[in-house]
């Protein structure tokens, strides 16, 4: 429970504690920033770790050039544990999805890898693009391409590409935005905000995906009394 609250903390206040590890620890943060990335994409684990967010204070943090942390640094270290990470998960998912999945299903929740489903069936490969923008999603995506024999080749251009879009997307708006007077005081809103959006469209497949099994399962009732009648 502990852990947990400390984690909150940690994402509601990122550009706070980002910018004490980067006192701490000097340019061994960048170390500290891959780690993160790298856990939240490479690991079924760990999609519980921030994503969005980060990147945002990450920019916010390297527009003050007393931070002592360089966008440019960070936003290329960044790139290539998200790369790394999604290409570990798609070998763990190929080699030992289905197993994984069978023996911790508390851990891979099934939920989960459905509603990650839901975007291939709706989105095909450009789900890695796209996945990268959603929490949970982006970490279960390369792991269910794998276990999907999803082709390599194809993954990898998806992976780079989604990789490189969600860098300069969020980075720079971290830059450009976070230290504007409003979002800076207001930062754990911002970040809030951040999380929320990223989720609403896995809340909505999920919606999406519950409302259709219902329907059909209302079509399957009202169809069972007249395959009855015509039986007798």
């Amino acid at each position: 429970m502990e852990i947990l609250k400390q984690l909150i903390d940690f994402v509601l206040h990122l550009q706070e504690h980002l910018h004490q590890l980067t006192q701490d620890y000097g340019k061994w943060v960048y170390g500290i920033l891959f780690l993160i990335i790298f856990c939240e994409t490479g690991l079924v684990v760990t999609p519980f770790l921030p994503g969005d967010s980060l990147l945002f204070a990450v920019g916010a943090l390297a527009a003050d050039p007393a931070s002592g942390l360089n966008v440019w640094i960070a936003a290329g270290i960044i790139f290539v544990a998200a790369i790394l990470g999604d290409t570990v998960n798609y070998s763990i998912g190929k080699f030992a999805g289905e197993k994984l999945a069978a023996r911790f299903p508390r851990i891979i929740k099934q939920q989960h890898l459905d509603t990650t489903n839901e975007f291939f069936e709706k989105y095909g490969g450009k789900t890695i693009i796209l996945a990268r923008f959603v929490p949970i999603v982006r970490t279960f995506a390369p792991f269910v391409a794998g276990s999907g024999a999803m082709n390599y080749q194809k993954f990898m251009a998806f992976n780079v590409i989604g990789a490189f879009l969600w860098v300069v997307t969020i980075v720079p708006a971290g830059w450009f935005f976070g230290n504007i007077p409003v979002v800076k005081e207001n930062f754990e809103l911002v970040v809030v905000g951040i999380i929320v959006v990223s989720v609403l469209p896995m809340v909505y497949e999920i919606w999406k995906a519950k409302h259709v099994k219902k329907r059909e399962e209302g079509t399957r009732r009202e169809a069972e009394p007249e395959t009855t009648d015509e039986a007798v």
